[in-house]
């Protein structure tokens, strides 16, 4: 239910004994919530003549926006690059089981495949609203096919593509549409890439940089184009270098447009980043870090082997590998992981730990009025989290949709 006199007849639920994170500081008030949307009291004091028709006591709790996840390959053994006859059953079950990890949102993402596999699985994949079915789906990320040969990672060599002469439908042809598409992570270096930022771009779709060899110029120029995205900063990619820093040198650069702010994806797993990288970038552009699990099917099924996409991934401990080599392949670590790893790790203050797993991915959708937020008027998705940021419950629109089994009691 929102807006329109159907919100104004909703009940007001008014939740109390907590500190809210609203401009950056966690704050001792009230959370207002009236029909999917957060209520400002004082105009339902003064020009309503309203109260809250309940109270739910968060016994001191922090209340934050729900945490966004902008690349997660799947989880809990669904691989959402599989073309299987229904993708849609598989995409529910990982928007039910993020819940508990205080996600709310995300961007299922697809990593290389074929174009059968593109056209058939996205289609598939419509953006959703969130609810007790799960979290919300923003649209797809699709990482690959048009990334670099050296730094694919874990992407299967055989299905990288480049840009033919017709090179925008060249990528429509590859991908079958772009109707659900989010994110598209690309190599800047590869011919013919900046036409093809501008045509994504114009459509509204996000255009991120990752998997590649580009140097700063090149990555300067596919930013004028109109990238506005770093896909997991320091990996796959040229190492930092003083002469010529690469991709990581975004961070820093003024060659950027005027006004244009660059954002940036770090998997703070402890796995993918030494601690000292994750400071390193944090100091530099705390403003862009994007928390992201880039999450694999392996997630929540702990050792054996899996799979991710075209290829099998071996999971040992906490570390994914592509099978029968040291090549990292995603992480098996959920966003609440990541969030309480990335507040360890880089000493910064718990607001701006979890406004990396918020504020930022919104703003960089340019869902910042609706997401990432507790403002008023923004979406009442939120997540209830104690001192040590451990999950206690999630909510979807003013709705409880998942909650820890010891705050049941």
């Amino acid at each position: 239910m929102r807006g329109g006199q159907g919100a104004a007849r909703a009940p007001v639920i008014q939740f109390t004994n907590c500190r809210i994170l609203r401009g950056r500081a966690l704050l001792r008030e009230d959370l207002w919530v009236r029909g999917g949307r957060i209520l400002d009291p004082e105009k339902l004091f003064f020009e309503e003549r309203r109260v809250a028709d309940e109270q739910r006591d968060c016994g001191g709790c922090i209340l934050a926006p729900g945490f966004i996840d902008v690349q997660i390959n799947g989880g809990f053994g669904v691989d959402f690059s599989q073309a299987t006859e229904d993708v849609g059953s598989g995409v529910a079950l990982v928007a039910r089981r993020i819940l508990p990890h205080g996600v709310t949102s995300f961007c299922p993402t697809l990593v290389t495949s074929p174009p059968e596999v593109y056209c058939k699985v996205l289609p598939q994949i419509p953006v959703k609203s969130g609810g007790p079915h799960g979290a919300g789906v923003l649209g797809v990320h699709l990482e690959g096919p048009f990334i670099s040969h050296e730094k694919r990672g874990a992407h299967p060599e055989a299905h990288l593509r480049s840009f033919e002469a017709n090179a925008f439908q060249d990528l429509l042809a590859t991908y079958g549409g772009l109707d659900n598409v989010r994110i598209v992570t690309l190599a800047p270096e590869l011919g013919r890439s900046h036409e093809v930022i501008r045509a994504l771009t114009a459509l509204g779709i996000c255009v991120s940089l990752g998997h590649s060899v580009a140097d700063l110029g090149t990555a300067e120029e596919a930013v004028q184009s109109g990238a506005t995205f770093i896909t997991h900063l320091f990996n796959a990619m040229l190492p930092f270098h003083h002469r010529d820093p690469g991709i990581v040198g975004l961070l820093t650069s003024d060659r950027l447009p005027l006004g244009r702010h660059i954002f940036y994806g770090m998997i703070a797993d402890g796995i993918h980043t030494n601690p000292a990288a994750l400071r390193i970038a944090h100091r530099a552009h705390p403003e862009g870090l994007v928390l992201v699990t880039d999450a694999v099917p392996a997630l929540g099924l702990g050792n054996g082997r899996h799979t991710l996409g075209q290829q099998e991934v071996e999971v040992d401990g906490l570390t994914a590998y592509v099978a029968g080599t040291n090549t990292l392949s995603g992480s098996i670590a959920p966003m609440d992981t990541c969030v309480r790893h990335f507040l360890q790790a880089t000493g910064c203050s718990v607001e701006s730990a979890l406004e990396a797993a918020s504020l930022h991915p919104a703003q960089l959708l340019g869902l910042e009025k609706h997401k990432g937020t507790l403002d008023f008027g923004a979406d009442a998705d939120f997540v209830v989290l104690d001192d040590s940021l451990h999950v206690r419950a999630t909510y979807i629109s003013g709705e409880l949709v998942w909650q820890a089994e010891e705050a049941r009691q």
